[in-house]
């Protein structure tokens, strides 16, 4: 990367040559005023060329910090949906075993088949006590079903900061190229 001196340096190194060029050649006036101008126009070409060429770097270097930063947040958030799916799924097991437990002893129940030695009251009390159970289940299940959703949407507007991120990566990219 050059500095802002170096480039000093190499436009008063250009017009120096120029107009040492142009006072060599004798009799050649009208060509002067010529020569001048376009070579002028030369040199702000290039130093907006190397200006531009000087702000390049930083802004790559911005966008390439953003674009990690939002792999590393939609890394974190792919973990964190890995786990919810996986509580999420236990709970819905340990609550359908717990409603097929509720289910059978309540068959059970009505079709006066208990278990051997089982009091009826006592098989009715363990039935209010899985219904119990059963309906403190499911609010978590439910908890964790909008938290995946949740997880879900903001994994894909993550992953949309993410292409946007790149997209004007690749444009940077592109103009650079074609200097």
């Amino acid at each position: 990367m050059t500095t802002p001196h170096a480039g000093r340096t190499l436009v008063a190194g250009l017009l120096l040559a120029a107009a040492v060029s142009v006072s060599a050649q004798p009799g050649a006036p009208a060509k002067d005023e010529d020569v001048l101008p376009a070579l002028l126009t030369e040199v702000r070409g290039l130093r907006a060329a190397m200006e531009q060429m000087a702000s390049a770097g930083p802004r790559i270097q911005l966008f390439t910090s953003r674009l990690q930063l939002q792999e590393s947040r939609i890394n974190s958030m792919v973990r964190r949906l890995d786990t919810v799916r996986d509580e999420l799924a236990k709970a819905r097991r340990e609550l359908q075993s717990a409603q097929d437990e509720q289910v059978r002893l309540e068959n059970a129940l009505a079709t006066g088949s208990l278990p051997s030695g089982m009091p009826r009251e006592q098989a009715e009390g363990i039935v209010r006590q899985m219904k119990s159970d059963v309906a403190s289940r499911k609010p978590g299940v439910d908890r964790l079903a909008a938290e995946e959703t949740q997880l879900t949407g903001d994994i894909a507007a993550e992953q949309a900061r993410w292409t946007d991120i790149n997209s004007r990566l690749d444009d940077l990219e592109r103009a650079l190229a074609r200097k």
